[in-house]
């Protein structure tokens, strides 16, 4: 996809519940974001509103041969479906839209892993959850498949056929792969504990929300920063110094709202440095007009990887960025965050005293100050407690 930057992308989607409308869209917007962050450009929206999923072909046939007219009409490349599809599904698709190549928001995603990384560790790691994917589908992968390989030995037996040697030889990659990651994990781990017993704080958050952005601000280095989704795979930690307080800040991979559980699985060592960070700093794009979900997103996941019980601070990033919707009184919605001000939607989240929090914005360097008072005065505590007769003094 990456290779042909004019080729076009449709999106298909399905509304299972009454005034889902809103939520499909925005999750298809979301699915625009992606296929341009891998290179296609977003063309058109589909929706089908069902009570569940076609078990044979997502939605409707249809609805499929709309889409297909569309897209032979309008020279489209791409066909992306939101939700992961089962190799039934997309066989059944790829029949009746035969014009396009089908995908679905995981595969979606790993083509994206797979472009933006660039050491070997974060290759292999996307390799993994690469295969990891194609393993149950590999029988509508292959024209070949049916196939059967006999040979000397097979006693004019049935001998072993193609799917059974594919679905071999990419166990055998797993495999591998798995060995080649346990290796670096190791030496990884060496090198963590080489650190010392310094403060650790990671960045963690939804995917282009700011973190870059803000440990280049914080550790003032020059971490890959961008407004494209996943602009950072590979941690990067840098050891930062407020007043006489020296800290580990690290930068993690972004999270997402149906994150591949491959990639889960394949990316949980990197995360490590969240698995052992003394202070979870959570970064929120509150501009986005659905930052809460974002969170809810980024809490769940922190607690399928183990890391739910560390304390966290809210950094409510992009205030520069908020628009306030006035809220119709006269709606049938019931009221969201959008529809308060700022102002309102800070003392909301100060009065909860559940979680310290502050709202900055990284890019107009509003707040900074008060940001780095604040993850001083928690840095100082952690050490104090820790080193209770040293005042920083090296």
């Amino acid at each position: 996809m990456s290779q042909y930057k004019t080729e076009k992308a449709v999106f298909v989607g399905v509304v299972l519940e009454k005034g889902g409308e809103r939520k499909v869209t925005e999750y298809l917007d979301e699915l625009r974001f992606l296929a341009e962050t891998a290179g296609a450009i977003g063309d058109k929206t589909f929706m089908q509103r069902m009570d569940r999923p076609d078990k044979a072909t997502y939605i409707g046939t249809g609805k499929l041969n709309e889409i297909k007219d569309y897209c032979e009409e309008n020279e489209i490349q791409y066909v992306i479906f939101d939700d992961e599809l089962t190799g039934t599904q997309q066989r059944n698709i790829e029949k009746i839209i035969a014009c396009c190549d089908v995908i679905d928001r995981t595969s979606l995603i790993l083509e994206i892993f797979a472009q933006r990384a660039k050491t070997s560790y974060a290759k292999m790691q996307v390799e993994l959850a690469h295969y990891q994917y194609m393993l149950p589908r590999l029988a509508g992968m292959w024209t070949h498949l049916e196939r059967q390989r006999g040979g000397m030995g097979t006693r004019g037996g049935m001998g072993e056929t193609q799917i059974e040697v594919d679905r071999r030889i990419v166990k055998e990659k797993i495999t591998k792969l798995k060995e080649g990651l346990r290796k670096v994990d190791r030496q990884m781990a060496t090198q963590r504990g080489n650190r010392g017993a310094l403060v650790r704080l990671a960045l963690v958050g939804y995917t282009n929300v700011g973190k870059s952005t803000l440990m280049n601000l914080l550790a003032k280095s020059d971490v890959f920063a961008e407004n494209k989704l996943f602009a950072t795979l590979d941690t990067t930690v840098r050891k930062v110094v407020i007043e006489n307080c020296p800290f580990l800040l690290s930068d993690t991979v972004g999270f997402i709202r149906k994150l591949p559980t491959q990639l889960v699985e394949a990316f949980k060592s990197t995360l490590d440095e969240v698995r052992e960070a003394d202070i979870l700093v959570h970064v929120v794009d509150i501009s986005h007009p659905d930052f809460e979900e974002q969170m809810q997103v980024v809490e769940q996941t922190l607690k399928d990887i183990g890391a739910s019980n560390k304390p966290v601070f809210v950094v409510f990033n992009k205030v520069d960025a908020y628009t306030y919707e006035p809220y119709d009184e006269f709606s049938l919605t019931p009221k969201e965050a959008r529809n308060r001000t700022l102002e309102e939607l800070k003392n909301s989240w100060i009065a909860q005293e559940k979680t310290p929090c502050i709202f900055i914005s990284a890019k107009e360097k509003i707040g900074i100050d008060k940001l780095r008072n604040d993850l001083y005065k928690m840095v100082a505590e952690i050490h104090a407690g820790r080193y209770p007769f040293n005042n920083f003094l090296w």
